[in-house]
């Protein structure tokens, strides 16, 4: 299965882009699912017409979908939502509202994951198009495999054990006292349930054979510094950019005086985004005069984007992690596009690198051979942040 994610800041014209893209797809042959990950749909509107959780037929070889959280949770895991509801009934909540904060902070993009690898075992469709979340959203999602293994190991499973075993000493005191019970071994099992699904889906999302993003950009100075920014975290967590749509660009039809100033702007804009974010392809998209809404509209826009191409081609084989042998050391290259040295914040413990940028961060688990070595220096060059290891005698 060919999966796209298409991302970008909010209000980028993303959406419409993954329309586009589907159509474009099914119309050369593809049955296309385009599901939308983003708690605040829009797809529905983009091809006028009513979607939910389960996929609707839009057109020939064509299907929509828009992610429900709360059913995707009642339809799965209903014992760990009943179970949610329980203890917010404990506390005084009514059923409704119970009920729908069931859904935790975080959950939308660990089941917009578990969808992803549901749709791509049962091999129904040949190409996935995820109309994700605005960009921040976005990256929490696809840096879930990385982050919940990482208390997987740590955190869950012995905290799992602790309470099988101790569940039939302590429940006879525990539910008077606060008025629920504690998780039995079916709620206990289903958040390692999820991590073992979502640690398989990563396999998936760093295969930039069958994976990559394309990030939608306007040419605006704040929307292209998102975009960069983006560009080197999917690189941090190991997911490949395939090209670059720079949308809303405003034709050279358009001559009012009013919008001389914008079109200088933009030029310049434009420049950069082809600039920056070389080697990346990067298509440009004017700004129609009507809305792009309904299949009219986007039949225009796939015309615009795609012409005779085949979307679920891979544009670009962005390699983003690789290990060079160096005169009897070991270089562990990571591409981080932008991103100046000073910026990052390096830290091995044990057989794990932590990496830091900004607000995000990525504890790598590292290859065995060099688990055993330790980091000797690091360098940018290139886009690529080059980290030394070789053994404490050789250092």
């Amino acid at each position: 299965m060919r999966v796209i994610l298409m991302t970008g800041k909010g209000g980028v014209g993303k959406t419409s882009v993954a329309a586009a893209t589907g159509l474009r797809c099914a119309e050369l042959g593809y049955k296309t699912l385009v599901l939308s990950t983003d708690p605040a749909h829009s797809l529905a509107d983009s091809f006028d017409r009513e979607l939910g959780h389960v996929p609707v037929a839009v057109a020939e070889n064509l299907w929509g979908a828009e992610l429900d959280a709360l059913m995707e949770l009642e339809d799965n895991w209903g014992a760990v939502k009943r179970y949610i509801t329980q203890v917010l009934q404990a506390r005084g909540l009514e059923g409704v509202q119970a009920e729908e904060l069931a859904i935790l902070p975080g959950m939308d993009e660990i089941f917009a994951l578990v969808r992803m690898k549901r749709h791509y075992d049962e091999g129904q469709y040949d190409v996935l198009i995820i109309d994700s979340a605005p960009t921040g959203t976005a990256l929490r999602l696809l840096s879930l495999p990385e982050v919940s293994g990482w208390y997987m190991r740590r955190f869950y499973k012995p905290l799992q054990r602790m309470s099988v075993a101790l569940r039939p000493i302590v429940e006879p005191i525990f539910k008077p006292l606060v008025g629920f019970s504690l998780p039995d071994q079916e709620v206990m099992d289903a958040p390692y349930e999820f991590y073992e699904q979502i640690e398989a889906l990563e396999k998936v999302l760093t295969d930039n054979t069958q994976t990559s993003v394309r990030l939608v950009t306007n040419p605006e100075k704040m929307v292209i510094k998102e975009s960069l920014r983006a560009h080197a975290y999917l690189s941090l967590y190991n997911v490949a950019t395939d090209l670059v749509v720079a949308n809303r660009i405003l034709p050279e039809t358009v001559h009012d005086p009013f919008f001389a100033r914008w079109k200088e702007t933009q030029q310049q804009y434009r420049q950069e985004i082809h600039d920056n974010f070389r080697p990346l392809p990067v298509k440009e998209v004017p700004l129609f005069a009507e809305e792009l809404c309904g299949l009219a509209a986007l039949h225009r826009l796939k015309e615009t984007l795609y012409g005779d191409e085949d979307p679920a081609q891979v544009y670009y084989h962005e390699q983003t992690i690789r290990v060079v042998p160096s005169d009897g050391q070991y270089s562990l290259e990571l591409y981080l596009p932008g991103v100046p040295k000073e910026k990052i914040e390096l830290h091995k413990t044990a057989d794990e690198l932590n990496i830091r940028i900004g607000n995000h961060r990525r504890n790598m688990v590292l290859p065995q051979g060099l688990a055993a070595l330790q980091p000797v220096g690091a360098k940018m060059e290139a886009d690529y942040l080059k980290i030394r290891f070789a053994s404490a005698t050789n250092g």
